[in-house]
Protein backbone atom coordinates (compact mmCIF):
# COMPACT_ATOMS: atom_id res chain seq x y z
CA UNK A 1 0.00 0.00 0.00
CA UNK A 2 1.05 3.71 -0.44
CA UNK A 3 1.87 5.66 2.24
CA UNK A 4 3.60 8.80 2.47
CA UNK A 5 3.80 11.49 5.54
CA UNK A 6 1.73 13.97 4.22
CA UNK A 7 -1.31 13.48 1.21
CA UNK A 8 -1.38 16.50 0.26
CA UNK A 9 -4.68 17.65 -2.16
CA UNK A 10 -4.83 19.98 -4.35
CA UNK A 11 -1.87 21.59 -6.83
CA UNK A 12 -2.12 25.14 -7.13
CA UNK A 13 0.04 27.43 -5.53
CA UNK A 14 -0.65 26.78 -1.61
CA UNK A 15 -0.28 22.91 -2.01
CA UNK A 16 2.37 23.08 -4.16
CA UNK A 17 4.28 25.59 -1.96
CA UNK A 18 3.31 23.23 1.34
CA UNK A 19 4.70 20.10 -1.05
CA UNK A 20 8.37 21.94 -1.91
CA UNK A 21 8.86 23.47 1.87
CA UNK A 22 8.25 19.71 2.88
CA UNK A 23 10.26 18.47 0.12
CA UNK A 24 13.14 20.78 1.49
CA UNK A 25 12.85 19.40 4.98
CA UNK A 26 13.38 15.64 3.93
CA UNK A 27 9.47 14.97 4.13
CA UNK A 28 7.82 11.97 2.33
CA UNK A 29 5.63 14.10 0.46
CA UNK A 30 2.29 12.98 -2.15
CA UNK A 31 0.38 15.63 -3.94
CA UNK A 32 -2.84 14.89 -6.14
CA UNK A 33 -4.68 16.77 -8.22
CA UNK A 34 -8.33 16.04 -10.22
CA UNK A 35 -7.52 17.79 -13.16
CA UNK A 36 -6.00 16.89 -16.34
CA UNK A 37 -2.70 20.06 -16.48
CA UNK A 38 -2.37 22.96 -14.81
CA UNK A 39 -3.90 26.07 -15.19
CA UNK A 40 -3.33 27.85 -18.19
CA UNK A 41 -4.79 31.30 -17.28
CA UNK A 42 -3.87 34.34 -15.33
CA UNK A 43 -6.15 33.95 -12.06
CA UNK A 44 -4.33 35.42 -8.89
CA UNK A 45 -1.75 38.11 -10.02
CA UNK A 46 -0.05 39.97 -7.08
CA UNK A 47 3.05 38.21 -5.12
CA UNK A 48 3.05 40.66 -1.95
CA UNK A 49 6.00 41.35 -0.41
CA UNK A 50 6.07 38.87 2.71
CA UNK A 51 5.83 35.96 0.24
CA UNK A 52 9.17 37.27 -1.45
CA UNK A 53 10.65 37.02 1.70
CA UNK A 54 9.55 33.50 2.47
CA UNK A 55 10.74 32.31 -0.83
CA UNK A 56 14.04 33.37 -0.23
CA UNK A 57 13.99 30.02 1.77
CA UNK A 58 13.86 28.15 -1.60
CA UNK A 59 15.56 30.57 -3.85
CA UNK A 60 12.23 31.55 -5.34
CA UNK A 61 12.31 34.62 -4.84
CA UNK A 62 14.48 35.94 -7.74
CA UNK A 63 12.78 34.30 -10.10
CA UNK A 64 9.34 35.70 -9.39
CA UNK A 65 10.84 39.20 -9.66
CA UNK A 66 12.56 38.28 -12.79
CA UNK A 67 9.98 37.05 -14.34
CA UNK A 68 7.18 39.45 -12.96
CA UNK A 69 6.28 42.99 -13.54
CA UNK A 70 7.04 45.30 -11.28
CA UNK A 71 3.84 48.33 -11.30
CA UNK A 72 5.16 51.41 -11.02
CA UNK A 73 1.69 53.47 -10.26
CA UNK A 74 -1.85 53.43 -9.90
CA UNK A 75 -3.76 55.61 -11.20
CA UNK A 76 -7.41 56.71 -10.77
CA UNK A 77 -10.27 57.80 -12.89
CA UNK A 78 -12.93 59.36 -13.33
CA UNK A 79 -15.28 60.57 -15.75
CA UNK A 80 -12.84 59.38 -17.99
CA UNK A 81 -9.97 61.40 -16.84
CA UNK A 82 -7.16 60.65 -14.13
CA UNK A 83 -7.60 62.16 -11.16
CA UNK A 84 -4.76 60.70 -9.29
CA UNK A 85 -1.84 59.07 -9.23
CA UNK A 86 0.02 57.04 -6.58
CA UNK A 87 3.60 56.15 -6.89
CA UNK A 88 4.06 52.28 -6.12
CA UNK A 89 7.88 51.27 -7.39
CA UNK A 90 9.29 52.14 -3.68
CA UNK A 91 5.96 52.13 -1.72
CA UNK A 92 7.96 49.92 0.84
CA UNK A 93 11.26 51.50 1.10
CA UNK A 94 12.84 50.73 4.16
CA UNK A 95 10.73 48.17 5.23
CA UNK A 96 11.64 44.91 2.91
CA UNK A 97 13.78 44.24 0.25
CA UNK A 98 10.66 43.69 -1.88
CA UNK A 99 9.64 47.49 -1.34
CA UNK A 100 7.32 47.28 -4.48
CA UNK A 101 3.81 45.48 -5.87
CA UNK A 102 4.56 42.29 -8.36
CA UNK A 103 2.42 41.00 -10.39
CA UNK A 104 3.39 37.21 -11.23
CA UNK A 105 0.47 35.27 -13.00
CA UNK A 106 -0.71 32.02 -11.45
CA UNK A 107 -0.20 30.10 -14.50
CA UNK A 108 3.59 31.59 -14.51
CA UNK A 109 3.68 31.07 -10.93
CA UNK A 110 2.74 27.45 -10.97
CA UNK A 111 4.85 26.14 -13.51
CA UNK A 112 7.69 27.91 -11.78
CA UNK A 113 6.99 25.98 -8.60
CA UNK A 114 6.38 22.85 -10.51
CA UNK A 115 9.51 22.74 -11.52
CA UNK A 116 11.35 23.19 -8.26
CA UNK A 117 9.12 20.54 -6.93
CA UNK A 118 10.19 17.98 -9.65
CA UNK A 119 13.96 18.83 -9.03
CA UNK A 120 12.89 17.24 -5.75
CA UNK A 121 11.89 13.71 -7.46
CA UNK A 122 7.92 14.80 -6.95
CA UNK A 123 5.59 15.10 -9.48
CA UNK A 124 1.71 16.21 -9.47
CA UNK A 125 -0.46 13.40 -10.26
CA UNK A 126 -3.11 14.56 -12.31
CA UNK A 127 -6.43 12.88 -13.18
CA UNK A 128 -6.47 11.90 -9.69
CA UNK A 129 -9.31 12.60 -7.17
CA UNK A 130 -9.86 12.35 -3.52
CA UNK A 131 -13.11 10.18 -3.21
CA UNK A 132 -13.12 9.56 0.52
CA UNK A 133 -10.82 9.48 3.99
CA UNK A 134 -11.05 8.25 7.11
CA UNK A 135 -9.11 8.77 10.09
CA UNK A 136 -7.13 5.46 11.77
CA UNK A 137 -5.06 4.90 15.40
CA UNK A 138 -1.66 6.48 13.76
CA UNK A 139 -2.44 7.94 10.17
CA UNK A 140 -5.23 8.84 7.75
CA UNK A 141 -6.27 5.59 5.59
CA UNK A 142 -7.43 7.45 1.79
CA UNK A 143 -9.51 6.34 -1.09
CA UNK A 144 -8.21 7.56 -4.30
CA UNK A 145 -10.23 7.33 -8.32
CA UNK A 146 -7.21 7.07 -10.32
CA UNK A 147 -7.04 8.39 -13.88
CA UNK A 148 -7.90 4.85 -15.04
CA UNK A 149 -10.66 4.67 -13.00
CA UNK A 150 -9.44 2.14 -10.30
CA UNK A 151 -9.42 3.18 -7.16
CA UNK A 152 -6.40 3.05 -4.94
CA UNK A 153 -6.30 2.68 -0.84
CA UNK A 154 -3.19 4.47 0.16
CA UNK A 155 -2.30 5.93 3.82
CA UNK A 156 -0.92 8.90 5.31
CA UNK A 157 0.65 10.00 8.48
CA UNK A 158 -1.27 13.72 7.79
CA UNK A 159 -3.80 14.73 5.00
CA UNK A 160 -3.34 18.65 3.91
CA UNK A 161 -6.91 19.89 2.10
CA UNK A 162 -5.18 22.60 -0.35
CA UNK A 163 -8.44 21.41 -2.93
CA UNK A 164 -9.95 25.06 -3.13
CA UNK A 165 -13.20 26.63 -2.23
CA UNK A 166 -16.00 23.51 -3.14
CA UNK A 167 -13.24 21.52 -0.83
CA UNK A 168 -13.56 17.88 -0.28
CA UNK A 169 -11.45 17.55 2.78
CA UNK A 170 -13.84 20.11 4.47
CA UNK A 171 -16.86 18.42 3.03
CA UNK A 172 -15.67 15.40 4.68
CA UNK A 173 -14.50 17.10 7.93
CA UNK A 174 -18.27 18.13 7.82
CA UNK A 175 -16.70 21.92 9.32
CA UNK A 176 -18.63 25.20 8.93
CA UNK A 177 -18.08 27.57 6.22
CA UNK A 178 -20.08 30.47 7.51
CA UNK A 179 -19.98 33.77 5.97
CA UNK A 180 -21.89 35.14 2.47
CA UNK A 181 -21.74 35.85 -1.53
CA UNK A 182 -21.55 39.24 -2.88
CA UNK A 183 -24.60 40.71 -5.10
CA UNK A 184 -22.37 41.57 -7.97
CA UNK A 185 -21.11 39.50 -10.46
CA UNK A 186 -17.18 39.86 -11.64
CA UNK A 187 -15.62 39.79 -14.91
CA UNK A 188 -12.13 38.80 -15.22
CA UNK A 189 -10.64 39.13 -18.64
CA UNK A 190 -7.57 38.75 -20.44
CA UNK A 191 -6.39 41.15 -23.38
CA UNK A 192 -4.15 42.39 -26.01
CA UNK A 193 -5.26 46.10 -25.56
CA UNK A 194 -3.71 49.76 -26.38
CA UNK A 195 -4.46 53.02 -25.00
CA UNK A 196 -3.20 55.45 -21.78
CA UNK A 197 -4.22 52.95 -19.54
CA UNK A 198 -1.48 50.37 -21.10
CA UNK A 199 1.57 51.87 -19.66
CA UNK A 200 3.04 49.36 -17.34
CA UNK A 201 0.61 50.89 -14.14
CA UNK A 202 -1.99 50.06 -12.57
CA UNK A 203 -5.54 52.22 -13.08
CA UNK A 204 -9.24 51.53 -11.34
CA UNK A 205 -12.29 53.49 -12.61
CA UNK A 206 -13.90 55.37 -9.45
CA UNK A 207 -17.18 55.88 -11.89
CA UNK A 208 -21.12 55.15 -11.31
CA UNK A 209 -20.61 52.91 -14.27
CA UNK A 210 -19.71 49.25 -13.29
CA UNK A 211 -16.44 48.80 -11.83
CA UNK A 212 -12.89 48.03 -13.67
CA UNK A 213 -9.51 47.92 -12.67
CA UNK A 214 -6.45 47.18 -15.22
CA UNK A 215 -3.67 45.48 -13.76
CA UNK A 216 -0.52 45.13 -16.78
CA UNK A 217 1.09 41.98 -16.96
CA UNK A 218 4.52 41.09 -18.57
CA UNK A 219 4.53 41.68 -22.13
CA UNK A 220 3.72 44.51 -24.35
CA UNK A 221 -0.27 45.74 -24.11
CA UNK A 222 -0.89 42.79 -22.28
CA UNK A 223 -2.98 43.33 -19.09
CA UNK A 224 -5.87 41.76 -17.05
CA UNK A 225 -9.17 43.78 -16.93
CA UNK A 226 -11.24 42.94 -13.57
CA UNK A 227 -14.70 44.25 -13.29
CA UNK A 228 -18.24 44.10 -12.25
CA UNK A 229 -21.60 43.37 -14.37
CA UNK A 230 -24.62 45.11 -12.47
CA UNK A 231 -28.42 44.92 -12.91
CA UNK A 232 -30.24 42.21 -15.33
CA UNK A 233 -27.20 41.20 -17.00
CA UNK A 234 -26.07 39.74 -13.42
CA UNK A 235 -29.11 37.10 -13.54
CA UNK A 236 -27.22 35.73 -16.63
CA UNK A 237 -24.11 35.57 -15.13
CA UNK A 238 -23.44 31.55 -16.86
CA UNK A 239 -23.73 32.65 -20.08
CA UNK A 240 -22.40 36.10 -20.60
CA UNK A 241 -20.09 36.64 -22.88
CA UNK A 242 -17.55 39.75 -23.00
CA UNK A 243 -19.63 41.68 -24.98
CA UNK A 244 -22.41 41.83 -22.55
CA UNK A 245 -20.09 43.75 -19.86
CA UNK A 246 -20.37 47.33 -19.65
CA UNK A 247 -18.55 48.66 -21.97
CA UNK A 248 -18.77 52.33 -20.37
CA UNK A 249 -16.22 51.51 -18.10
CA UNK A 250 -13.85 50.94 -20.67
CA UNK A 251 -14.59 53.22 -22.89
CA UNK A 252 -13.95 55.38 -19.82
CA UNK A 253 -10.53 54.85 -19.45
CA UNK A 254 -9.66 54.79 -23.14
CA UNK A 255 -9.21 50.89 -23.66
CA UNK A 256 -8.81 50.04 -27.36
CA UNK A 257 -9.72 46.04 -26.94
CA UNK A 258 -7.48 44.20 -29.85
CA UNK A 259 -7.67 40.24 -28.63
CA UNK A 260 -9.62 38.64 -25.81
CA UNK A 261 -7.21 35.20 -24.51
CA UNK A 262 -9.42 34.61 -21.87
CA UNK A 263 -12.85 35.63 -19.51
CA UNK A 264 -14.46 34.15 -17.21
CA UNK A 265 -17.41 35.61 -14.85
CA UNK A 266 -18.31 34.71 -10.86
CA UNK A 267 -19.27 35.67 -8.00
CA UNK A 268 -17.48 36.49 -5.07
CA UNK A 269 -17.57 34.84 -1.33
CA UNK A 270 -16.55 36.03 1.97
CA UNK A 271 -16.03 33.26 4.22
CA UNK A 272 -13.88 31.51 7.05
CA UNK A 273 -14.17 27.67 7.98
CA UNK A 274 -15.28 26.70 11.33
CA UNK A 275 -11.57 24.87 12.40
CA UNK A 276 -8.83 24.40 10.13
CA UNK A 277 -8.06 21.33 11.55
CA UNK A 278 -9.45 18.01 12.65
CA UNK A 279 -7.34 15.36 14.00
CA UNK A 280 -5.02 14.61 11.37
CA UNK A 281 -6.64 16.60 8.38
CA UNK A 282 -5.62 20.13 7.78
CA UNK A 283 -7.34 23.27 5.53
CA UNK A 284 -5.54 25.37 3.91
CA UNK A 285 -5.44 28.35 1.45
CA UNK A 286 -9.08 28.82 -0.19
CA UNK A 287 -10.26 25.71 1.54
CA UNK A 288 -10.15 27.26 4.35
CA UNK A 289 -10.87 30.95 3.99
CA UNK A 290 -12.35 32.85 0.45
CA UNK A 291 -12.73 36.58 0.69
CA UNK A 292 -12.48 39.32 -2.15
CA UNK A 293 -10.05 39.82 -4.31
CA UNK A 294 -9.60 43.46 -3.35
CA UNK A 295 -5.74 43.98 -2.14
CA UNK A 296 -4.47 40.60 -3.87
CA UNK A 297 -4.52 38.54 -0.90
CA UNK A 298 -5.83 35.19 -1.58
CA UNK A 299 -3.45 33.47 -3.16
CA UNK A 300 -0.36 35.36 -0.77
CA UNK A 301 -2.64 33.96 2.71
CA UNK A 302 -3.07 30.13 1.10
CA UNK A 303 1.28 30.49 0.63
CA UNK A 304 1.48 31.70 4.18
CA UNK A 305 -1.11 28.93 5.44
CA UNK A 306 1.20 26.39 3.92
CA UNK A 307 4.67 27.65 5.11
CA UNK A 308 3.26 27.97 8.62
CA UNK A 309 1.97 24.40 8.44
CA UNK A 310 5.16 22.47 6.71
CA UNK A 311 7.86 23.45 9.46
CA UNK A 312 5.23 21.74 12.11
CA UNK A 313 4.51 19.43 10.32
CA UNK A 314 8.31 18.35 9.47
CA UNK A 315 9.06 19.16 13.41
CA UNK A 316 6.90 16.64 14.52
CA UNK A 317 7.91 13.80 11.92
CA UNK A 318 11.17 14.26 12.23
CA UNK A 319 10.59 13.80 16.05
CA UNK A 320 11.78 17.45 16.66
CA UNK A 321 8.45 17.82 18.70
CA UNK A 322 5.36 17.21 20.16
CA UNK A 323 2.08 17.00 17.94
CA UNK A 324 0.50 19.12 20.00
CA UNK A 325 2.41 22.11 18.24
CA UNK A 326 0.46 20.71 15.18
CA UNK A 327 -2.57 22.88 17.10
CA UNK A 328 -1.30 26.38 16.86
CA UNK A 329 -1.90 25.70 13.17
CA UNK A 330 -5.21 26.93 13.62
CA UNK A 331 -4.66 28.92 16.34
CA UNK A 332 -2.44 31.38 14.19
CA UNK A 333 -3.88 31.16 10.70
CA UNK A 334 -7.54 31.74 11.59
CA UNK A 335 -7.09 34.27 13.51
CA UNK A 336 -5.46 36.03 10.64
CA UNK A 337 -8.10 34.87 7.95
CA UNK A 338 -10.65 36.46 9.96
CA UNK A 339 -8.97 39.75 10.12
CA UNK A 340 -8.51 39.47 6.81
CA UNK A 341 -12.44 38.85 5.26
CA UNK A 342 -13.27 41.95 7.38
CA UNK A 343 -10.66 43.61 5.81
CA UNK A 344 -10.58 42.98 2.40
CA UNK A 345 -14.57 43.19 2.86
CA UNK A 346 -14.80 46.93 3.70
CA UNK A 347 -12.56 47.69 0.66
CA UNK A 348 -14.43 45.49 -1.83
CA UNK A 349 -18.17 47.13 -0.15
CA UNK A 350 -16.58 50.99 -0.94
CA UNK A 351 -15.73 50.64 -4.76
CA UNK A 352 -18.19 48.25 -5.66
CA UNK A 353 -21.30 49.71 -3.39
CA UNK A 354 -24.31 51.22 -5.66
CA UNK A 355 -26.53 54.44 -5.19
CA UNK A 356 -26.18 58.25 -5.39
CA UNK A 357 -24.57 58.18 -1.96
CA UNK A 358 -21.65 55.61 -3.16
CA UNK A 359 -21.28 57.68 -6.42
CA UNK A 360 -20.25 60.51 -4.87
CA UNK A 361 -17.83 59.23 -2.30
CA UNK A 362 -16.01 57.69 -5.51
CA UNK A 363 -15.99 59.99 -7.92
CA UNK A 364 -16.25 63.11 -5.68
CA UNK A 365 -14.59 62.69 -2.39
CA UNK A 366 -12.16 59.76 -3.27
CA UNK A 367 -10.22 62.19 -6.34
CA UNK A 368 -10.05 64.81 -3.73
CA UNK A 369 -8.94 62.18 -0.45
CA UNK A 370 -6.55 59.94 -2.71
CA UNK A 371 -4.35 62.56 -3.56
CA UNK A 372 -4.07 63.99 -0.43
CA UNK A 373 -2.74 60.19 0.90
CA UNK A 374 -0.45 59.81 -1.71
CA UNK A 375 1.72 62.85 -0.88
CA UNK A 376 2.16 61.63 2.85
CA UNK A 377 4.54 58.84 3.23
CA UNK A 378 2.91 58.02 6.14
CA UNK A 379 -0.28 57.10 4.67
CA UNK A 380 1.74 54.87 1.47
CA UNK A 381 3.74 53.21 4.36
CA UNK A 382 0.35 52.02 5.90
CA UNK A 383 -1.29 51.13 2.80
CA UNK A 384 2.01 48.72 2.10
CA UNK A 385 2.47 47.32 5.56
CA UNK A 386 -1.39 46.43 5.15
CA UNK A 387 -1.06 45.17 1.72
CA UNK A 388 1.93 43.35 1.85
CA UNK A 389 1.53 41.18 4.34
CA UNK A 390 4.58 42.10 6.07
CA UNK A 391 2.51 43.65 9.35
CA UNK A 392 0.62 39.91 10.00
CA UNK A 393 1.55 39.13 13.22
CA UNK A 394 0.86 35.94 15.73
CA UNK A 395 1.02 38.19 19.31
CA UNK A 396 -0.47 36.87 21.95
CA UNK A 397 -0.46 33.22 20.58
CA UNK A 398 1.19 30.06 22.44
CA UNK A 399 4.31 29.99 20.24
CA UNK A 400 4.72 33.52 21.28
CA UNK A 401 6.21 35.17 24.10
CA UNK A 402 8.30 38.53 25.53
CA UNK A 403 8.95 41.71 23.57
CA UNK A 404 12.66 43.40 23.43
CA UNK A 405 13.13 46.97 21.41
CA UNK A 406 9.73 47.81 19.36
CA UNK A 407 9.72 43.80 18.46
CA UNK A 408 6.93 41.61 20.25
CA UNK A 409 7.42 38.18 20.19
CA UNK A 410 4.74 36.81 16.79
CA UNK A 411 5.98 39.63 15.40
CA UNK A 412 7.76 39.03 11.50
CA UNK A 413 11.78 40.40 12.13
CA UNK A 414 11.63 43.33 11.09
CA UNK A 415 14.30 43.81 8.09
CA UNK A 416 17.38 45.76 8.39
CA UNK A 417 20.23 46.81 6.33
CA UNK A 418 22.74 49.14 5.69
CA UNK A 419 25.93 49.52 4.04
CA UNK A 420 27.39 46.40 6.26
CA UNK A 421 24.55 44.27 5.54
CA UNK A 422 21.86 43.05 6.13
CA UNK A 423 19.93 40.99 9.14
CA UNK A 424 17.60 39.03 6.64
CA UNK A 425 20.61 36.78 4.92
CA UNK A 426 20.50 34.08 7.66
CA UNK A 427 16.90 33.64 7.21
CA UNK A 428 17.02 31.62 4.34
CA UNK A 429 17.91 28.58 6.49
CA UNK A 430 14.80 26.45 7.38
CA UNK A 431 16.04 26.24 10.71
CA UNK A 432 15.05 27.59 14.52
CA UNK A 433 17.86 30.54 15.09
CA UNK A 434 19.10 33.33 17.32
CA UNK A 435 19.52 36.62 16.45
CA UNK A 436 21.44 39.03 18.88
CA UNK A 437 21.76 42.88 18.08
CA UNK A 438 24.85 43.99 20.11
CA UNK A 439 26.77 41.84 22.61
CA UNK A 440 25.73 38.53 24.66
CA UNK A 441 26.97 36.18 27.02
CA UNK A 442 29.28 33.55 27.00
CA UNK A 443 26.24 31.28 28.49
CA UNK A 444 24.27 31.78 25.07
CA UNK A 445 27.47 31.21 22.80
CA UNK A 446 27.98 28.01 24.41
CA UNK A 447 24.18 26.62 24.77
CA UNK A 448 23.35 28.03 21.40
CA UNK A 449 26.90 25.84 20.29
CA UNK A 450 26.10 22.63 22.54
CA UNK A 451 22.28 22.47 21.04
CA UNK A 452 23.30 22.87 18.01
CA UNK A 453 21.07 26.37 17.56
CA UNK A 454 22.57 28.34 15.00
CA UNK A 455 23.49 32.12 16.62
CA UNK A 456 24.40 35.04 14.44
CA UNK A 457 25.64 38.38 16.89
CA UNK A 458 25.31 41.16 15.02
CA UNK A 459 27.14 44.49 16.09
CA UNK A 460 25.11 46.92 17.29
CA UNK A 461 24.65 49.51 14.43
CA UNK A 462 22.08 52.72 13.85
CA UNK A 463 20.07 50.53 11.55
CA UNK A 464 18.98 47.73 14.12
CA UNK A 465 17.65 50.61 16.16
CA UNK A 466 16.04 52.35 13.51
CA UNK A 467 14.06 49.37 12.34
CA UNK A 468 12.91 48.98 16.03
CA UNK A 469 15.44 46.07 17.36
CA UNK A 470 16.49 45.87 21.15
CA UNK A 471 20.43 45.95 21.53
CA UNK A 472 21.99 43.11 23.41
CA UNK A 473 18.92 40.53 23.74
CA UNK A 474 18.02 38.06 21.92
CA UNK A 475 15.49 36.48 19.39
CA UNK A 476 14.58 32.87 18.91
CA UNK A 477 13.33 32.37 15.09
CA UNK A 478 11.12 29.87 14.12
CA UNK A 479 11.89 28.26 10.67
CA UNK A 480 9.42 30.56 9.44
CA UNK A 481 11.53 33.68 10.43
CA UNK A 482 8.78 35.02 13.01
CA UNK A 483 9.87 35.83 16.65
CA UNK A 484 9.13 33.03 18.89
CA UNK A 485 10.84 34.73 21.81
CA UNK A 486 11.96 38.86 22.52
CA UNK A 487 13.73 39.22 25.32
CA UNK A 488 16.32 42.15 26.72
CA UNK A 489 18.43 39.48 28.71
CA UNK A 490 21.03 37.12 27.57
CA UNK A 491 20.08 34.19 29.56
CA UNK A 492 19.83 30.87 27.63
CA UNK A 493 17.54 29.56 29.70
CA UNK A 494 14.69 31.72 28.57
CA UNK A 495 14.90 29.71 25.71
CA UNK A 496 15.43 26.51 27.03
CA UNK A 497 12.32 26.59 28.63
CA UNK A 498 10.34 27.34 26.06
CA UNK A 499 11.44 24.59 24.13
CA UNK A 500 10.43 22.43 26.91
CA UNK A 501 6.93 23.66 27.82
CA UNK A 502 6.14 23.81 24.16
CA UNK A 503 7.73 19.71 23.68
CA UNK A 504 10.01 21.45 21.00
CA UNK A 505 13.76 20.01 20.31
CA UNK A 506 16.10 23.03 19.47
CA UNK A 507 17.18 21.65 16.16
CA UNK A 508 15.76 19.89 14.06
CA UNK A 509 16.75 19.57 9.77
CA UNK A 510 16.63 17.65 6.97
CA UNK A 511 16.78 14.01 7.88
Amino acid sequence: MNRSDVLIIGAGPTGLVLALWLSKLGVQVRIIDKTSAPGTTSRALAVQARTLELYRQLDLSNAVVQNGHRVAAANFWVKGEPVAHMPLSRIGEGLTPYAFLEIFPQDEHERLLIDRLEAFGIKVERNTELESFMETGDGITAYLRLPDGQEETCQACYLAGCDGARSIVRKTLDTGFPGGTYQQIFYVADVQASGPTFNGELHVDLDEADFLAVFPLGGEGRARLIGTVRDERAEQAETLQFEDVSSRAIEHMKVKIEQLNWFSTYRVHHRVADHFSTGRAFLLGDAAHVHSPAGGQGMNTGIGDAINLAWKFAAVLSGGAEAKLLDTYETERIAFARKLVATTDRVFTFVTAEGRIADVLRTRLAPFVIPKMASFEASREFLFRTVSQITLNYRGMPLSTGVAGHVHGGDRLPWAHDGEGDNFESLKCLTWQVHVYGDTSDEMIAWCHEHHLPLHVFDWRPAFEAAGLGRNGFYLLRPDTYVAIADNSADPKVIERYFRDHGIRPFFGAR
